[in-house]
């Protein structure tokens, strides 16, 4: 495969500025439940490659399935490059690697048989149906895929690289009368099998929220003080800062520059916010992006301070700033672009009482069931949450919507915990097409004042 990817570049790249080719080969397993039958099952494969061709300034991309073709495709791209190129190419210079990333995995999921998969999610589906009459269905899936990536470059750069990704959600739902409710219990990883493993008593918690927030009276709207939990706090820097933090969404928007400029104070000197892919075993785990470029912890918030972003070669070319490894691409299908990795709020010094200790009225947040964003604009739905009163948690509440800023958000967070825990699941990040991308967040439980909830 590294010759036929030498042989491309040689006979192509001296008509453009600059040239890689990418080729991968997948094998992915899938089971899926659905109340009490099975919604999805199978095995399947999946081989192709790209071509990615910079003129001028000016990309081409083309993507195949055939490495008969790859030569003809390799001429698209450089066609279509040339086409588009009139200015001046601007990526940020690397040292070219040369590595061979092999697969280190504690248990393999192509280990297990198919069957032994499908009885595991048969096992924890039959828990939840037979948890409570109240629950009446369920939603569940476990995947796992084995990736093959080479990557070789017009620089000299010349990367193989195999990964694991493992993940799945079990998912209860509970009805009374017209309203029902739900919530999930997640799992996943990428190096250990065993993540999918002995989650009966996460399915179990599962079972009792959804069952819990058919009695749960709804959040009576206001402005709270509110403790996030770390899979809410994870979500929430993911999703209403972690994007803003990628290169090409500052770079191509002219207010967000305004906005994220570096050095700008966001937070109290205690907030602490970055970006890795150095943590192994977690689904944002990676050696080199897909760029080729060594994968790093980038740090976005320093003391409150915003200290860096997150970059593909273009990005930190055209910013004058330098490369973070975080280039990436869901599949050959699609070119990389900017992405998080693992986006962590990094420890304070409170404990969760001390945080709760000092809220007269308000409210404890827990993981999210959904929610949007809109530039610097949030709002998150919590998945479970419970009353604050006089310094206890108190009743379970439903319905809870949290909407703010991210700025004044950030610079209301006032207490930080020191129980950080990063989670990883069955979804993925979406952005440019591309979804689900494997990435991981985490936080501490955060507290923060004034926030704005809706509710009743």
């Amino acid at each position: 495969m590294k010759n036929r990817i030498s042989e491309v570049l040689t006979k192509f790249a001296d008509r453009c500025d600059y040239l890689e080719v990418h080729i991968e080969d997948t094998e992915e397993s899938r089971v899926g439940f659905t109340g009490n039958r099975i919604s999805e099952l199978g095995r399947r494969v999946d081989f192709g490659g790209n071509v990615r061709a910079l003129y001028k300034g000016g990309w081409g991309f083309a993507s195949f399935n055939s490495l008969d073709r790859i030569d003809e495709f390799a001429g698209h791209a450089v066609d279509q490059a040339r086409i588009v190129g009139h200015g001046t190419s601007q990526l940020a210079p690397v040292e070219p690697v040369i590595a061979d990333v092999a697969l280190d995995v504690k248990n393999d999921p192509r280990d297990v048989s198919l069957a032994d998969k499908v009885a595991m999610m048969r096992a924890y589906n039959e828990q939840v149906l037979g948890f409570h009459d109240e629950i009446i269905t369920s939603s569940l899936l476990y995947f796992d895929r084995y990736r093959r990536f080479w990557f070789g470059s017009s620089e000299g750069a010349m990367v193989y690289q195999e990964r694991v990704d493992i993940g799945g959600r079990v998912t209860p739902v509970a009805s009374r009368g017209e309203g029902s409710q739900s919530y999930s219990a997640s799992f996943g990883g990428s190096n250990d099998f065993n993540v999918a493993r002995g989650n009966e008593a996460g399915v179990e918690e599962a079972c009792r929220v959804a069952l819990g927030k058919l009695d749960a009276p709804k959040v009576k709207a206001g402005e709270y003080a509110v403790v996030v939990d770390p899979r809410l706090g994870g979500v929430f820097i993911h999703e209403a800062f972690g994007h803003l933090s990628e290169g090409d969404n500052v770079y191509e928007n002219k207010n967000l520059r305004e906005v994220m400029v570096l050095g700008r104070k966001f937070g109290k000197p205690f907030l602490n916010v970055h970006d890795t892919g150095l943590d192994k075993g977690y689904r944002g785990y990676l050696v080199y992006d897909d760029e080729g470029v060594p994968t790093e912890k980038t740090y976005l918030i320093r003391e409150g301070e915003l200290v860096g972003r997150l970059h593909s070669r273009e990005t930190a070319g055209k910013m004058g700033e330098r490369p973070t490894g975080s280039a990436r691409l869901i599949d050959y299908r699609h070119p990389p672009v900017p992405r998080m990795r693992n986006t962590v709020i990094e420890n304070g010094d409170s404990t969760f009482d001390d945080m709760i200790a000092g809220i007269d009225l308000g409210i404890y947040a827990i993981s999210a069931s959904g929610g949007q964003t809109n530039g610097e604009m949030f709002t998150f739905t919590a998945a479970d949450a419970y009353m604050i009163r006089n310094g206890k948690l108190a009743e379970q509440v439903r319905d809870v919507m949290l909407t703010g800023n991210v700025f004044t958000t950030l610079d209301s967070i006032d207490a930080i915990g020191n129980d950080l825990a990063c989670h990883d699941g069955g979804g993925g990040c979406g952005k440019a097409g591309q979804f689900p991308l494997p990435v991981t967040h985490g936080s501490p439980h955060v507290r923060i004042q004034n926030v704005v909830i809706g509710g009743e």
